[in-house]
């Protein structure tokens, strides 16, 4: 049972002993989940995990192997018969303001709320914000918007129907990304090609020109130095955080701390902003009220010559990118997200964007959001072989 789970544990660098593996399938057997996802996935934790470093990779490859199952109890057929099709019922504009409002409930309230709805509900609903269905902002059902929640048939939109796992609350305690970490700075180095050499001593070794003098003067060796490269190349980053995000957050973070640890950039600016860029980015990824800064008041006092790099999904409601009425959070922004977008790539000459997502396969209103922002930009998937034509496009264009 579960064989390919065990290994995906083993793939993803859990050390699962035979051990170790036949004690979990004997717990399963005397019946010690009860038939709760939620239970197997604390079962594996206290039988798998030797120490807080590895619980990372147990999050990592449970979400991956149990992404599509829905983590709840036994539902009514009739139930399950109004969700069938998953084709969205209703095509009113979603309430993001009341969408943003389930952000607030914990685990615990929105199981609660769930099990009441079970016994309340009498009909089908499609659209709003309280009954299980499809479309709307409820936080149960499926085909429709709400950073928290519980999918009820239907695909995957947001990656969460894991409540537990998803969270992959132990990702600051990994030790082992180090060699992940190391594959993004490899490719940052290339950034010394675009350093200029200042007006000093030549006192750095030249590496090629040392080789070369050496082969000519007949294997004898002969040093050469030069003048030392002085780093003028200037980032600012911009990351999407929270929502659809949260699936690839170790990737992002992975990206973020190789940009961070970089030494080949003479300034780094890093701000924070949710699905599309607005009125305001953050200075943390929290995106919480007091770490605000205008967007514009970046685009006054970051100059042109900066290198700009987005990472983002590009994935949302076309509301969040075309409306200039919808609901950022904070304030309530009249310009567009898109004509921010505009305003960004007319500026900044030299920009690039990272997606760590595939094009959605199905026909999602994400999709239109998806091929809107590819054509503004030139997009890479985030990748360490894509990030690094990412920097070759983004040091090399002409003005």
């Amino acid at each position: 049972m579960f064989l390919s789970f065990f290994y995906l544990l083993r793939a993803k660098g859990l050390k699962v002993s035979l051990h170790e593996w036949t004690t979990l399938m004997g717990a399963l057997d005397k019946g010690l989940c009860k038939a709760s996802l939620t239970r197997f996935y604390y079962l594996c934790r206290a039988v798998l995990v030797k120490n807080e470093a590895d619980f990372d990779k147990l999050d990592g490859a449970f979400l991956d192997y149990f992404k599509d199952v829905v983590p709840l109890s036994e539902l009514p057929e009739e139930l399950l018969s109004w969700l069938e099709n998953t084709k969205e019922k209703n095509n009113e504009p979603f309430d993001m303001h009341r969408a943003m409002q389930n952000k607030d409930l914990s685990s615990e309230d929105i199981q609660k709320m769930f099990q009441d709805r079970i016994k309340e509900q009498k009909t089908e609903h499609n659209g709003g914000s309280y009954w299980i269905g499809t479309g709307g902002v409820s936080v149960f059902g499926n085909k429709g918007f709400s950073p928290e929640g519980i999918r009820v048939e239907g695909e995957a939109q947001y990656k969460n129907a894991l409540d537990v796992a998803g969270k992959r609350k132990f990702r600051d305690f990994r030790n082992d990304t180090t060699l992940d970490t190391r594959q993004f700075q490899v490719a940052l180095r290339s950034l010394r090609e675009f350093s200029s050499q200042v007006n000093q001593s030549k006192t750095e070794l030249d590496i090629d020109d040392t080789v070369d003098a050496t082969c000519q003067g007949g294997g004898q060796l002969k040093l050469v130095y030069a003048r030392p490269r002085e780093n003028t190349v200037k980032v600012l980053l911009l990351m999407d955080s929270g929502g659809s995000m949260e699936y690839y957050s170790l990737l992002c973070s992975t990206l973020f701390q190789a940009v961070s640890k970089s030494s080949h950039f003479k300034d780094l600016k890093k701000y924070y902003f949710h699905n599309c860029i607005y009125s305001h980015v953050y200075t943390e990824p929290t995106l919480q009220y007091d770490n605000k800064v205008k967007t514009e008041w970046i685009m006054q006092n970051i100059s042109s010559d900066y290198k700009v790099i987005i990472v983002g999904d590009a994935k949302m409601h076309p509301s969040e990118l075309l409306d200039e009425n919808y609901y950022v959070y904070t304030a309530r922004d009249k310009t567009a997200g898109i004509d921010w977008l505009k305003r960004i790539k007319e500026k900044y000459k030299h920009i690039v964007w990272l997606n760590p997502s595939p094009r959605p396969t199905h026909r999602l209103f994400s999709n239109d959001t998806y091929d809107i922002i590819e054509k503004m930009f030139s997009m890479y998937p985030l990748t360490v072989k894509d990030f690094r034509l990412a920097l070759k496009e983004l040091l090399v264009r002409a003005e």
